[in-house]
């Protein structure tokens, strides 16, 4: 018997909706999605199959062990025993923050925060922050190079500032660099870092980068980045560095990324784009296409959702690259779930939320940017023959995936593309 999946089954309901406005028929897809049965689970993998891809992103938030893993190290440091994590400072009771100046490039701090000087911050001392500071607002984790995101989740913690303030900087900081346990080898040590006016200040109604404690209502798992992760909102993943233990106040004018090293594009922000979730790869003649999908809402915004499906030999115009003269179909952006999913008790927000009206628990704006959303819609029948099927997001400026920043460094925002046939 196939396992009950709620958060599916919301994204089932909400396109059900959808497609009973326009008649039986596009019923198909509901339908279809309905009877994929999840496999054995390859929890977290980072490129699931149709099925897997649809119990990710089927709902809107992503449980636990259905989130997508990039950890490095060797061991992962998240399937170290529970003694050596004890040990090293992976559990709340054993975890602590060194906030230091960097030696190299040094910032005048007042109160450097050192295990050796006995003042390194500690969880209860996080969680006293935490009564006061603490914030919760839903983002999506992508991975700069990955086409499929990891999981759409809601992130707790204190703004970085305040831990920030905590350690007395002058007036010659200029980014702040953090890292987190790696096996005690500076080889695996993966960092990242923020210009430090993105610390203090949260740009253009952005949530503030927090030291992140609990995801989806329940404290941080290890696999998640726990006991602490920074989590940047605007950002992919690299940013979001897990296993935290050091902040390092620097006067350095440039980043120290890991992904730096790699030939990475370290500071462009999330991008916008779509994917499906049900989409027939073969269909008869004569019969709609009934489509349903998500998109991850970049910095840019979603403003629209749209297929295209051409012949699969019609040869496409080379002065066209970003296919702006395809046929493309809108689809329609659905609403937000009464059902959120990602485990929380009956599918209801804790409030406060950034981002949401505490009274009536709905989103101030839909969608929201750095966040998912689920999308529907019918693309007339087609004549036998194979064809081309393409999706692609546009975003509040009207920008046309892959534009406005088509280079994958920056981000992957492929649009995606299989081969429909007809018969």
């Amino acid at each position: 018997m196939r396992e009950s999946n709620p958060f599916l089954e919301e994204h089932v309901r909400l396109s059900r909706r959808y497609f009973m406005k326009l008649g039986v028929a596009g019923l198909a897809a509901t339908n279809a999605l309905t009877h994929w049965a999840i496999p054995a689970r390859g929890e977290g993998k980072l490129f699931p199959n149709e099925a897997e891809k649809a119990e990710r992103f089927g709902s809107y938030l992503t449980p636990d062990k259905l989130f997508g893993d990039v950890s490095r190290g060797e061991p992962v440091p998240h399937e170290l025993p529970d003694e050596k994590k004890q040990e090293v400072g992976m559990t709340r009771d054993s975890w602590k923050l060194e906030v230091i100046p960097d030696p190299d490039h040094p910032v005048r701090l007042r109160n450097p925060m050192t295990k050796e000087n006995g003042n390194a911050i500690d969880f209860p001392q996080l969680m006293a922050l935490a009564e006061k500071h603490a914030v919760r607002f839903p983002k999506m984790m992508t991975c700069l190079n990955l086409g499929c995101p990891l999981g759409m989740g809601i992130w707790e913690g204190i703004p970085l500032r305040e831990v920030v303030w905590m350690a007395e900087p002058r007036e010659d900081l200029r980014r702040v660099f953090y890292y987190g346990y790696h096996n005690d080898d500076e080889k695996q040590i993966f960092r990242s870092s923020l210009p430090v006016g993105r610390v203090l200040e949260d740009y253009f109604g952005l949530p503030p980068v927090i030291l992140c404690y609990k995801f989806n209502g329940e404290w941080l798992s290890s696999e998640r980045g726990g006991p602490v992760r920074v989590v940047v909102p605007e950002h992919y993943g690299f940013k979001s560095v897990k296993w935290l233990s050091h902040l390092v106040l620097t006067n350095y004018p440039h980043s120290n990324d890991t992904y730096a090293e790699q030939g990475n594009d370290v500071d462009s922000p999330m991008k916008t784009f779509a994917a499906t979730l049900s989409a027939p790869r073969q269909i008869k003649a004569g019969t709609e296409l009934a489509l349903t999908g998500f998109a991850q809402c970049g910095i840019g915004g979603l403003s629209k959702v749209q297929v295209s499906v051409e012949p699969a030999d019609y040869q496409r115009p080379k002065d066209d690259p970003y296919l702006t003269t395809a046929p493309w179909v809108d689809m329609e952006i659905l609403p937000p779930p009464e059902n959120w999913g990602g485990e929380f008790a009956d599918g209801k927000l804790p409030m406060p939320m950034l981002g949401f009206d505490s009274e009536t628990g709905k989103p101030l704006k839909w969608p929201m940017r750095l966040c998912a959303a689920h999308w529907a819609g019918v693309h007339p029948a087609l004549a036998p023959g194979k064809y081309t099927f393409r999706c692609r997001a546009i975003d509040e400026y009207g920008n046309a995936q892959p534009l406005p920043r088509p280079l994958r460094k920056s981000g992957s925002i492929t649009p995606e593309q299989f081969t429909l046939e007809v018969t």
